[in-house]
């Protein structure tokens, strides 16, 4: 009989649970994407600018916001877990939810377990995006920003005058827009070392940077290209060759464009790295930095899953009133404990302050402190419950 009563009692445990994780589940989704979007937004008009001013193509600008997902991503995981466990508590607590769970002897702590456990999964995703696609994203995403400034030929044009593409070439064009981008009606003059001239015309052009042959890619639409051999070869006469198409690679560098090897920063080396050079040294980065760099990165994943407590306890609407302010409140300790800790990092990194002063005792004050919010919280909607069963003498 008991045994039974376990498994009835487990079971209902279960359909709590997985209630719970389906009421969040759409706000977790809608939530993380939604602040992606918000964060990739002012980065991506920013790249756009510049990136359209250098002349680059559009896929550098894609590639370069793939590398960018990660960082973003790291800041917007907890964000959506706090939104999404907010929301879900509030809507239940609105409709009563919560005090029909809370007068059947189930308390906070209780509805707060799946939502924990849920940020222990995605602490454990966080140490793996924290300390190894993080690293190698940001060095991959500094070393395509490095190509699309430094690689290839991109001049800003101006209408009607001549610019040198090399030393045997020139181009104009009447006129010019997008930064120098786009052509129209366009002139280029080379010679060979044969001394033949290759005369181009066309009526459209456009430049960009090509990332196979790391230089500047012209393409010409409509137009004509004229051999002429004179004077290398007085008996020819010229040739013409009309067109639809054509593209033309302008100065292809003599040597290739590298960037520089990834570890030169802390924060472009993966968890094991860091562990490997705190064990034996590496040139030119201090002990200190590393550590300060090992010990951020475990604090910021080893605080997610004590933010469902905080979101939880301070999502309950009291009776017959309905507040915002534990939504701006939740919103403000995240936000403070972010930048305290990331400051404290460059305390640490610096040498400015102790590791376990700047890193781990702020960590240690926000975990204990949303642990304690939901225990008092708790401990307080059961003494009213108390209250409210007493009867009247």
């Amino acid at each position: 009989m008991s045994a039974g009563k376990d498994g009835l009692v487990k079971q209902k445990a279960k359909i709590l649970d997985l209630y719970l994780l389906r009421q969040m589940a759409p706000s977790f989704f809608v939530a993380l994407a939604a602040m992606l979007v918000a964060l990739l937004l002012e980065r991506l008009l920013a790249l756009f600018d510049y990136l359209a001013s250098a002349g680059s193509s559009l896929a550098t600008c894609i590639a370069l916001l793939t590398d960018l997902l990660p960082h973003y991503f790291g800041i917007a995981l907890p964000a959506a877990l706090c939104i999404a466990v907010f929301l879900t508590i509030r809507g239940m607590s609105d409709n009563n939810e919560i005090d029909a769970l809370q007068a059947a002897r189930v308390s906070l702590i209780r509805i707060a377990r799946p939502f924990m456990l849920v940020g222990l999964v995605l602490s454990a995703a966080s140490m793996l995006l924290y300390g190894y696609i993080q690293p190698v994203a940001r060095y991959d995403y500094r070393a395509g920003f490095y190509f699309a400034e430094h690689t290839g030929w991109a001049p800003h044009l101006q209408a009607g005058m001549f610019a040198s593409t090399s030393n045997s070439a020139v181009m104009t064009a009447d006129k010019v827009t997008h930064a120098g981008t786009r052509l129209a009606r366009v002139f280029i003059r080379e010679m060979n070392k044969n001394g033949v001239a290759h005369i181009i015309t066309a009526k459209t052009g456009t430049l960009t940077i090509s990332e196979r042959s790391r230089s500047t890619r012209l393409d010409l639409w409509n137009g004509e290209i004229v051999d002429d051999p004179f004077p290398a070869a007085p008996g020819h006469k010229p040739t013409v060759t009309h067109f639809e198409h054509v593209v033309r690679i302008i100065d292809r560098p003599q040597k290739d464009t590298t960037f520089r090897s990834r570890g030169a920063d802390a924060r472009e080396l993966t968890q094991f790295e860091l562990a490997h050079d705190l064990r034996h040294g590496v040139p030119g980065m201090e002990y200190r930095t590393l550590r300060a760099e090992m010990d951020f990165r475990l604090a910021r994943a080893l605080a997610i899953p004590f933010i469902p407590p905080l979101a939880v306890a301070l999502a309950i609407n009291g009776r017959r009133r309905r507040s915002i302010w534990g939504l701006i409140t939740v919103a403000v300790i995240l936000l403070g404990f972010d930048q305290l800790l990331t400051f404290g990092h460059s305390l640490a990194a610096t040498g400015r302050m102790k590791i376990w002063a700047a890193i781990w005792v702020p960590e240690a004050v926000f975990c204990i402190g949303c642990l304690a919010t939901l225990l008092r919280r708790s401990r307080g909607s059961w003494r009213r419950r108390k209250l409210i069963r007493r009867p009247v003498s």
